[in-house]
């Protein structure tokens, strides 16, 4: 990866659309990449089962945010295949450090078992990689997650690429000129990661998953079959 890419400039591609990806964990460049179809999550449309929910209420989990980035991104990277080399890595511990960059932590005692990373810019959300290190760990972290954009007020949850796995929880894919549209007006926008005196209950969080009626049917979204394309797979924001 050359070293001109800073993580300003790597700011100033997530405003314009576009974002990274390496090829594997050894790989030495960077591909930027601006998807003809582009995933994202309605924010009021994320789907929980009546067992993820179960899970939630039942507490067993503590939750953190930022505790440790640095351990979210390598579990992300845990994996055969990965997008995340060490150049990467290290642009996205300096967004952490400037304040644009967020994790969120599953605990189970002092293990970690799941997580979530992503970037922000006024009020979008960049979803980076999530990883499970027991059954759904990822789930969790990701629900706890959009109760947490929607009460800071965010507008756009972009999840870059639509797989089978996302598409299951209320993931729907669009068109890269309405992707564009919604993030121009989400920067334009100010939203808050950590909105104050957010304090919520598992019970809160389980019960926000039930998805409206027909949501995601009148933006000219489609929840596709979610193949992955060719040249992405390595980009995921699901696990098992």
């Amino acid at each position: 990866m050359p070293t001109s890419i800073t993580p300003e400039l790597l700011l100033h591609a997530y405003a314009l659309g576009v974002f990274p990806m390496a090829e594997g964990r050894d790989a030495t460049e960077v591909q930027w990449v601006d998807p003809r179809l582009r995933g994202i999550f309605p924010l009021e449309s994320f789907h929980i089962s009546r067992s993820l929910a179960k899970t939630i209420r039942n507490g067993g989990h503590i939750i953190t945010i930022d505790r440790n980035f640095d351990a979210v991104v390598r579990g992300c990277a845990d994996r055969s295949e990965t997008w995340i080399n060490a150049e990467i890595f290290s642009l996205y511990r300096g967004l952490f450090d400037m304040g644009h960059a967020h994790s969120l932590e599953v605990w189970q005692g002092d293990r970690l078992v799941g997580g979530v990373y992503g970037v922000v810019l006024g009020a979008a959300f960049f979803g980076e990689s999530m990883f499970s290190r027991e059954k759904d760990g990822s789930k969790i972290a990701l629900a706890w997650l959009m109760h947490r954009l929607r009460a800071g007020g965010f507008q756009l949850f972009d999840t870059q690429f639509l797989t089978p796995h996302l598409a299951s929880l209320g993931a729907v894919e669009i068109s890269r000129a309405g992707y564009h549209r919604r993030l121009e007006q989400a920067l334009a926008a100010q939203a808050a990661f950590n909105p104050p005196g957010y304090q919520p209950l598992p019970s809160s969080v389980a019960a926000s998953g039930a998805a409206p009626s027909g949501a995601g049917s009148s933006t000219g979204a489609s929840s596709t079959s979610g193949k992955a394309r060719s040249g992405t797979s390595q980009r995921k924001t699901q696990t098992s």
